[in-house]
């Protein structure tokens, strides 16, 4: 029996019998990390936020598949008094076991959400997915933080568990839905054709894809743009148009670099940017030629008048009061990584650090060897032509330089959840390159 293709699949089959619950206030809880691919599609069918359940088991020191309580977000605990009693604990071993299941809870929360803030769940429908129920004890866990943390209505829903998972949770879930019951049931993984592990990586760039894609505020905190306004930038005889964000309290300033037949208004261009403005990073995007320019074909290929367009707009941001000070990087897109590296190797231009997406490394034929910031290449797996340019521009390329690739993913990132990948793989690689620096 392998009703499943994958989580991607178990969550839009899982979609269609929770579609009572649309317009209501609900909020999607994955528990990490398998549950989150499978909530990330009832999310969308749903159009309601996503968050995780962050939860965690608190077992008796000598059993610890028996739990004895949770603890969640929030600092939110309960206990089963039965089983306190009955492993006769005492309040420095349940304490132990507390404080070293808090610390990973933090450790998970802040690797999943970075700063933002949980959900609230207060008076809302609390609707927990998981990719399938082994034990149970999870699963349960997370139904009674979730009521804990005042949820009016709990609701559980799983794609494949044993036959008695509804009558196992009628005292933690006002309602139980499950797709598959197979008789004898082995595993939650007997259910998938495949069933890799989800990874930390694919569980943040879900959340992030969930809170630009489908209806997920920013959070409250979020101090709005210093400036975010369009700018016309001179570029040699001409002036180029473009889009200027820079947040309170900026790290550095990332300019964008689109591929052919693109702008400055680049739906994926600008869903990258929002997630670096996010993590306080300046950007700007900008059409890299004028109207009249784009009439001829050839401007669009011309990798020297391109790339001389990145440095003039670096040395614009050079001469403004709120960028002087901010490191920059590059993020180019298919030609316009070509043109990125081409302008990263330029002797007159200081970068920090370069990405490119789905890019033309080696449209920068020779000035390859000339690039002096440190380099991500992110490609998608079914790429192949692009993966193997790639690889070769990584060993042209002599200072630090990485290759990812994103699994599934063809050249466009269309599907579902690689785009935010990308996005989240950017934002580490600027983190790490250019958060610290100073011009």
């Amino acid at each position: 029996m392998r009703r499943f293709i994958d989580r991607t699949d178990a969550g839009r089959q899982l979609a269609s019998r929770v579609g009572h619950l649309r317009g209501q206030d609900v909020v999607v809880l994955g528990l990490p990390r398998g549950g989150v691919p499978v909530a990330f599609e009832v999310a969308k069918a749903l159009r309601a936020p996503l968050d995780v359940l962050m939860v965690r088991k608190l077992g008796v020191p000598y059993h610890r598949e028996l739990a004895f309580g949770a603890v969640g977000d929030g600092g939110v605990r309960v206990y089963s008094d039965t089983v306190v009693r009955e492993a006769r604990l005492t309040h420095q071993e349940m304490a132990a076991v507390e404080a070293q299941e808090l610390a990973e809870l933090r450790r998970r929360s802040e690797r999943f959400r970075g700063a933002r803030q949980p959900i609230p769940l207060l008076g809302r429908i609390a609707l927990i997915v998981d990719d399938g129920i082994a034990t149970g004890a999870t699963a349960k866990a997370a139904c009674q933080v979730a009521r804990a943390e005042g949820a009016s209505r709990v609701v559980l829903a799983v794609p494949i568990a044993a036959a008695e998972t509804a009558q196992q949770f009628a005292q933690y879930a006002d309602e139980v839905v499950c797709l598959e019951t197979p008789a004898p049931y082995l595993a939650v993984g007997q259910g998938y054709r495949h069933f890799a592990q989800t990874s930390d990586d694919e569980v943040v760039a879900l959340l992030e894809s969930a809170r630009n894609d489908f209806g997920v505020p920013a959070a409250d905190t979020d101090d709005p743009p210093l400036r975010d306004e369009e700018i016309w930038v001179p570029a040699g005889s001409v002036s180029v148009a473009g889009h200027l964000t820079i947040p309170e309290h900026p790290k550095g300033v990332v300019v964008f670099a689109h591929g052919s037949g693109s702008s400055r208004h680049s739906p994926r261009n600008r869903f990258v940017a929002e997630v670096l403005n996010n993590a306080g990073f300046a950007t700007v995007l900008f059409d890299l030629l004028t109207p009249e320019e784009e009439r001829n074909r050839a401007n669009v290929f011309d990798i020297a008048l391109l790339a001389g367009r990145l440095v003039d707009v670096t040395g614009w941001l050079a001469g403004q009061p709120d960028t002087a000070a901010l490191p920059v990087g590059y993020f180019g897109a298919s030609t316009g990584a070509g043109a990125a590296l081409a302008a990263a190797a330029h002797p007159g231009v200081k970068v920090a650090a370069v990405v490119s997406r789905g890019g033309r490394p080696d449209l920068a034929g020779d000035a390859l060897r000339y690039v002096h910031a440190p380099t991500l290449l992110i490609v998608g797996g079914r790429d192949e032509m692009v993966l193997a340019l790639n690889r070769q521009a990584q060993a042209a390329i002599p200072v630090e330089c990485e290759v990812a690739v994103v699994p599934g993913a063809t050249h466009l990132f269309e599907e579902t959840g690689t785009l935010a990948q990308v996005a989240v793989l950017a934002r580490e690689w600027f983190i790490d390159h250019l958060a610290h620096l100073e011009r």
